[in-house]
């Protein structure tokens, strides 16, 4: 049993007796429980040790019941440790002290003398709450981590275009904000790195910056993904679950493909950012938010309000700012420098010796019509990098075919023109833009599965 055996608990009560029942009996159950008589010895006691859950008298005055020194004790332990779990020990039942106490931030409270069993009980329920909030705060650090080797790469936008000077001049305005801003473009044209940026330069920087692509999860665990779960609510529920709004608690939550909600999740999703709030599904308890909201979408949102496939109060909800950000094809002066930065990114990256592209090849590059924006670039940059042989990238380096994706006057394809890969791209194209870019309705229309049609995606560039 010895073995199975977890968890440290401190108990500080001036009855000594008391103090000496209760460790023989948690002593069976946990794998350290300490005693302390004096409150005077909590602080030092923190510092030395890191308890799951802490037993707190009430009183330590003899005759005395308001609860105040109880109340004090309770303070300064949470002052040492904000997300310590304080069991209250008192001999009154009033519930009027039991709410103010636990307004105060304690977890829950037992009367003396209490029954082992449920003594027992209150505590385990609270050492699953300390492990809970311990595996927030796990969550949390990780993905601030991840976060901060992803803005490693390619963290600046880069542009000298005006249309992208005057995206910079807009990020600068309102990252300080707090405001909800809207990213609108094509798929490839870099919003995530505006979002990030916007987070990177905003009070909220040393927090984490969540990332969802909204897209990509099924309507049937829409509510777990983003708000997370209790163990036991629904078959698959083996254990409970941090939902991303919680996770992004104090930081950024970027919803990606926003467009592609569907009406009763769009419903969801505003009630959740009128209210500020959240309910794990499973869940009574409600979880509050503070959460700076980044949303992006390449779907004409205003469109579908007026098709009624999108809602236009959470349209108003979400684009207090809107930073709508140009296709490549429109800023090619940018295109050497995007291209220049991926070079020397992957020239490290693979240990090529590549200094510079060719005035031939970067001509190339700026007569090719780029559908899948910058990503599309950086794979291009990346394929040239591995396949060259020399020192200097080359035209033929490159896979790109001149006027490879435009279409014909009668919106055909010329297939003269076209390879398999290069077809396939233009194909889902037309579909992508045939249902406003929702991947569930164009993979059935491709008689692909979400998955398929997401890899094809990535494959081009797309």
């Amino acid at each position: 049993m010895s073995e199975n055996k977890h968890g440290k608990i401190l108990i500080v009560d001036d009855n000594e007796d008391l103090l000496k029942a209760a460790k023989m009996f948690l002593k069976r159950h946990f794998a350290q429980v300490d005693i302390e008589k004096n409150p005077e010895a909590i602080p030092a006691l923190l510092k030395q040790d890191d308890y799951d859950v802490i037993l707190l008298d009430m009183n330590f005055t003899k005759d005395v019941s308001s609860g105040s020194e109880g109340y004090y004790w309770l303070e300064k332990i949470l002052e040492i440790d904000p997300s310590a779990v304080v069991v209250l020990i008192t001999a009154y039942g009033d519930v009027q002290m039991a709410v103010k106490a636990i307004k105060a931030g304690a977890t829950d409270f037992v009367l003396k003398p209490w029954e082992n069993e449920k003594l027992l009980a209150t505590l385990y329920s609270s050492m699953r709450l300390r492990e809970t909030r311990d595996q927030v705060e796990t969550l949390k650090l990780k993905n601030q981590q991840i976060n901060e080797t992803i803005n490693e790469k390619f963290s600046d936008i880069i542009g000298q275009s005006q249309a992208m000077q005057k995206i910079f001049q807009t990020i600068e305005r309102v990252a300080h904000t707090d405001a909800n801003v809207l990213i609108l473009g094509e798929n490839g044209t870099g919003k995530e790195l505006v979002a990030r940026a916007i987070h990177r330069h905003s009070a909220r920087r040393h927090e984490s910056f969540v990332a969802v692509d909204l897209g990509s999860i099924p309507e049937t665990l829409f509510e777990s993904e983003l708000f997370g779960h209790k163990k036991g609510s629904f078959t698959d529920a083996k254990e409970d679950r941090t939902g991303r709004f919680e996770l992004a608690n104090s930081g950024t939550l970027f919803l990606d493909e926003i467009g592609n909600l569907s009406m009763p999740s769009q419903a969801k999703m505003l009630t959740a950012l009128q209210n500020r709030r959240i309910n794990r599904v499973g869940s009574n308890k409600e979880v509050l938010m503070d959460i700076r909201l980044v949303c992006a979408t390449n779907m004409p949102l205003y469109e579908m309000v007026k098709e009624n496939k999108f809602r236009q109060d959470l349209l108003y909800r979400i684009n207090t700012i809107e930073i709508e950000i140009p296709p490549l094809r429109d800023r090619i002066e940018d295109i050497p420098l995007l291209a220049n930065h991926f070079l020397k990114h992957y020239a490290t990256r693979y240990n090529k010796p590549i200094t510079k592209i060719s005035e031939a090849a970067m001509t190339r590059m700026s007569k090719h019509q780029w559908p899948g924006n910058i990503r599309e670039l950086q794979h291009a940059l990346e394929r040239a990098v591995i396949l060259c042989n020399g020192n200097v990238l080359q035209p033929e380096d490159f896979t790109l075919t001149n006027n490879s994706l435009r279409e014909t006057e009668a919106g055909g394809i010329n297939l003269d023109q076209f390879n398999l890969d290069e077809v396939e791209k233009l194909l889902i194209r037309k579909v992508l833009k045939k249902f406003n870019g929702n991947i569930t309705q164009a993979a059935a229309e491709l008689g692909l599965t979400r998955s398929s049609l997401y890899r094809r995606l990535e494959k081009h560039g797309l």
